[in-house]
């Protein structure tokens, strides 16, 4: 035999030792009967752990044949079948993806389900998967609760968590929009390497840390721990020695090779968190079989013997060994067993191989936008309803005020007419965010809807992930938009690909509310005066709004809710921290930056911009602080000119509707785009490349933006940014030049 080919060496051995009675001899001495199981349960377990190995068989097999696109297989882990069968399928799983035995067992639960044949599609990518339709090989689907996931390297975690905390939320507020059932619980399952990645620690201190406070987390965390992190050795006991003793977090451990020691173990880990409404960490010790995928080379980091000590370890055999002890089955029903499951799945895969695949990128792209995940929105408050809410505010509201003060009287609207919106992040509950904006929404609707969260964007982020699992409206708060660096994974790898990978089955709507931007003078450096957007420019699928003035904002605030909660978009709400409270525009105490709060009907649809005069000698464009610097030049830009002008302020940055654009700045021929953020991957940049695309050659387009530095301190802060006189200077030297 081929050393290299451990798929072959590990089928044949199965068979081999299995005639010869060479079957591992210490093995549980639990009786079925000890743990409340029928027989039949346990062959159906053990059929599962055999489809899934001779999958990943066969998978390596396509592999070497150019049909198949995916081989990270489960052998080695089988036993995680177990949790298929003990947890309901309305418990929400959020997978490893070496959980093949997880998701066929879970199927059996569902008549009429064909897990063996979604799963040959998958690893086909063939179109017809019921789940990615071809985009990636993933366990998911939406019947089995088992939303997709793709590589997992922890990165699941905190929205897993977010998702736990939602359910008994959801049943505490009592929101229609639930999708889970109120006593079920979430199951989250990862490798021994993944459970060092700063989102897995992330996700499971926020667990034990809502838990501390009281707080309800349901979740049932799995490791599987098979000692590599692909060809790195996970350190001897790590996982037990790092999980067993945390607070807040009850620990269990079993062995994975032991069906029956794993069955007892799920048991107590399914009693204990549905019953307590608390977290678990269930630690299945097991091995991994076949190396990390069908490139990995094993003997390029291991010695054959370390090989053969994890093959000797073959859950299957010690399965068919507690199978035969047990009287369930003898070694001949296990062999037909096992060669009519090769057969099944041979036919199965080779068929999947015939099935067609995607083409196009119109194809592929189809599912990175979700639409009409509901067909309207709730009904807007009376009167009555509001003014009791408002208060004292209520009769303010006709009074000019600053942006600040309207986003807050916005998402005290949104929180009215959405019952299942929720504000969480830093900060925002009692003391109302570091800059106000959330101040009097904890009073007026409790901690159940308005909420601290740990200092930790990853898990804010996830959170909002989860929490739209279960039918909520996230609004998380990002303090600053440096701290959304910290965690931009949750939003690039997690939130944005979820429609992606699912056929739009699954959606994560939230609205990401983001303090950002420079122009600050007391606070300096790049955490607390960030002025770099490029990573939303690199996301596809997202919406990213950033209003200039308080008005549009309220508007644009509306319309991110209704496309949050009508079609389960995910809207990154940048909000200028120097516009907050700013109220002039020309001179002191002019309120040419004060204005009365929109009545509720009135919106701002995405896309749509806001055009500052009529003017034809030279168009500006530009949004945020460099809209509100554009306009301070504006006067003196057509006083030197004896011209008018035309400024455009773009509001949404993504879904920019270039051919209207380019209707409004044509008869102009002279355009100025004005950006805050820094020139090198700049909104700016992509506008200047757009516009010169599409428009004819006697056009002058020029960006004038941010130099590409960090903000610095004190006197030098606004130093490598656009203001008002940067902006005249670029705007009379684009004018005179022919």
């Amino acid at each position: 035999m081929n050393p290299y080919n451990r798929a072959e060496i590990i089928d044949i051995n199965f068979s081999q030792k299995l005639k010869n009675g060479l079957l591992p001899n210490n093995i549980t001495r639990n009786s079925i009967s000890d743990l409340g199981i029928k027989a039949s349960d346990i062959i159906s377990i053990f059929e599962s752990q055999v489809f899934s190995r001779h999958m990943d068989i066969k998978a390596r097999e396509l592999k070497e044949k150019g049909e198949c696109f995916y081989t990270i297989g489960s052998s080695g882990h089988e036993s995680n079948a177990v949790f298929g069968h003990i947890f309901p399928y309305t418990d929400i799983a959020f997978l490893h993806y070496r959980s093949g035995p997880f998701f066929i067992e879970r199927s059996k639960q569902i008549p009429g389900s064909s897990p063996l044949y979604d799963m040959a599609l998958s690893f086909m990518a063939s179109s017809e998967d019921p789940i990615s339709g071809g985009r990636h090989k993933v366990i998911g689907s939406k019947k089995l609760n088992i939303p997709p996931q793709t590589s997992t390297i922890a990165s699941h975690i905190p929205k897993a968590v977010g998702t736990a905390f939602g359910i008994d939320r959801a049943r505490d507020l009592k929101i229609e929009e639930k999708e889970l059932e109120s006593n079920s619980l979430v199951l989250c399952s990862f490798g021994d390497a993944s459970a060092n990645h700063a989102t897995a620690l992330s996700g499971i201190n926020t667990a034990r840390w809502i838990r501390s406070i009281g707080g309800n987390v349901p979740i049932v965390f799995i490791c599987e721990d098979n000692g590599l992190g692909i060809s790195v050795p996970t350190p001897k006991d790590w996982i037990g020695q790092t999980f067993s003793d945390q607070k807040y977090l009850k620990y269990l451990s079993c062995n994975g090779l032991d069906i029956f020691d794993t069955i007892r173990t799920a048991k107590e880990a399914e009693s204990h968190s549905r019953s307590k409404r608390a977290p678990v960490f269930l630690h299945m010790k097991t091995v991994r079989l076949m190396g990390h995928a069908g490139s990995d080379i094993e003997l390029s980091y291991l010695d054959l013997n370390q090989i053969e000590n994890a093959e000797s370890k073959d859950p299957l055999l010690y399965s068919a060994a507690t199978l035969i002890k047990n009287k369930v089955l003898s070694s001949y029903e296990i062999i037909d067993l096992y060669e009519n499951c090769r057969e099944r799945i041979s036919y199965i895969f080779d068929h999947a191989t015939l099935k067609p695949k995607l083409e196009k990128a119109s194809d592929v792209m189809t599912s990175i936008i979700p639409k009409n995940i509901r067909k309207g929105v709730p009904a807007l408050p009376n009167e009555d309803k509001r003014e009791k809410l408002f208060g004292k505010d209520y009769n303010r509201l006709n009074r000019p005020a600053s942006m600040a003060k309207l986003i807050n009287y916005a998402l005290l609207d949104i929180m009215l007419q959405y019952d299942n919106a929720l504000i969480f992040g830093e900060d925002v509950a009692k003391k109302g965010g570091v800059y106000h904006i959330t101040a009097g929404l904890y009073e007026q609707f409790s901690i159940r809807r308005v909420f601290n969260s740990p200092l930790d964007e990853t898990s804010i982020l996830g959170f909002a992930s989860g929490l739209a699992h279960n039918g909520f409206l996230p609004i998380p708060e990002i303090q600053f938009l440096a701290y959304l660096h910290n965690a931009e994974d949750q939003l690039r790898g997690e939130a944005a690909t979820l429609s992606f990978f699912s056929k739009s089955q699954y959606t994560n709507p939230m609205i990401i509310r983001i303090a950002g931007l420079a122009y600050q003078k007391g606070f300096g450096g790049h955490f607390h005066n960030d002025n770099s957007l490029s990573i939303f420019r690199d996301i596809p699928g997202i919406v990213v709004a950033c209003p200039s003035n308080g008005v549009d904002a309220v508007k644009m605030l509306r319309t991110a809710a209704k496309h949050a909660y009508m079609n389960g978009r995910i809207i990154v709400f940048i909000e200028p921290i120097a516009l907050y409270m700013t109220k002039d525009l020309h001179k002191n105490k002019d309120n040419g930056w004060s204005f009365n709060y929109p009545s509720p009907n009135e919106e701002h649809e995405i896309g749509e911009y806001v055009k500052y005069g009529e003017g034809n000698a030279l168009t500006i464009i530009s949004y945020g602080n460099g809209l509100y610097h554009s306009l301070k030049a504006k006067p003196k830009i057509e006083k030197t000119i004896s011209n008018k002008i035309k400024i455009i302020d773009l509001c949404w940055l993504s879904d920019i509707k270039i051919d209207q654009i380019i209707n409004e700045v044509h008869p102009s021929k002279k355009i100025l785009i004005v950006d805050e953020c820094r020139r090198s991957g700049s909104y700016g940049e992509g506008l200047m490349s757009s516009l010169y695309s599409k428009l004819k050659s006697n056009f002058v387009i020029k960006l004038h933006s941010a130099e590409d530095s960090f903000i610095p301190l004190g006197m030098a802060a606004t130093s490598t940014l656009p203001d008002s006189q940067s902006i005249y200077n670029n705007a009379i030297k684009l004018y005179k030049d022919d």
